[in-house]
């Protein structure tokens, strides 16, 4: 039984990693997916793979016309978003407060931070009671690791976001999902931690598995934190 049969799903970073995988997951369950990235390489070859219910398109969440687009060509084409996931996300080089970049910090605060507001801000007009926003937060947003300045401030910043938007749509029955998983297996690791031990992490399919179960509570139900750990711990 597919338990989110026709739904429509938008997954920004929905090429790679956590995004991609929750996006397998979906199109398994029976939703039409919209999938958003920066790379038209990466976006075809995951729009390939999931088949005939995904519509890629390129976006940079930085872009406010850019995300215009997306949203004009959804409404266009189904007419309303059931649930939204806030993935796209970069990280920076590990660098202490002293020597990170003015260039790095805006990248990533204007993107996991600015983009999420932006996407955010264009599917409210297009949801209704029962949908569901999952923002794709990374414990970073409870915690901090040295070195990460901008990415653990654009994290516990989204959590703030999150926290209020959810308070907002309370009365208009919309669920907003705070997802803070630990370390997973993905490429991000390149950038914070070249060496780190892929084999303790979660694998993005397990994180994607949570991300379903927990959009298919009954529609008076919630979980408003899904945090989700390797069994080995914090890395």
């Amino acid at each position: 039984m597919l338990r989110l049969n026709n739904k429509v799903a938008l997954i920004t970073g929905g090429n790679r990693g956590i995004g991609l995988a929750i996006a397998r997951a979906l199109a398994g369950e029976g939703c039409h997916l919209v999938i958003t990235g920066r790379d038209p390489a990466s976006l075809k070859k995951a729009a390939k793979e999931l088949g005939r219910r995904v519509v890629p398109m390129a976006c940079d969440v930085r872009d406010p016309e850019a995300v215009e687009t997306v949203f004009a060509a959804i409404k266009g084409r189904f007419g309303r978003l059931d649930t939204l996931i806030n993935n796209a996300g970069v990280a920076h080089a590990n660098l202490s407060v002293a020597k990170l970049p003015l260039e790095a910090w805006r990248e990533v605060i204007d993107t996991n931070l600015t983009g999420m507001f932006l996407v955010t801000r264009a599917a409210l007009p297009l949801m209704k009671r029962g949908s569901a926003i999952v923002n794709n937060l990374s414990i970073a947003a409870k915690t901090v690791f040295p070195g990460s300045s901008a990415y653990n401030a654009s994290k516990h910043g989204a959590l703030g976001f999150t926290n209020t938007l959810r308070e907002e749509l309370r009365g208009r029955g919309i669920r907003v999902i705070a997802l803070m998983p630990g370390a997973t297996d993905t490429d991000i690791w390149r950038t914070f931690w070249p060496k780190a031990p892929r084999n303790k992490m979660l694998s993005p399919a397990t994180v994607a598995r949570a991300v379903v179960n927990a959009l298919t509570l009954p529609e008076d139900s919630t979980v408003e934190e899904l945090v989700i750990l390797p069994s080995a711990g914090v890395l």
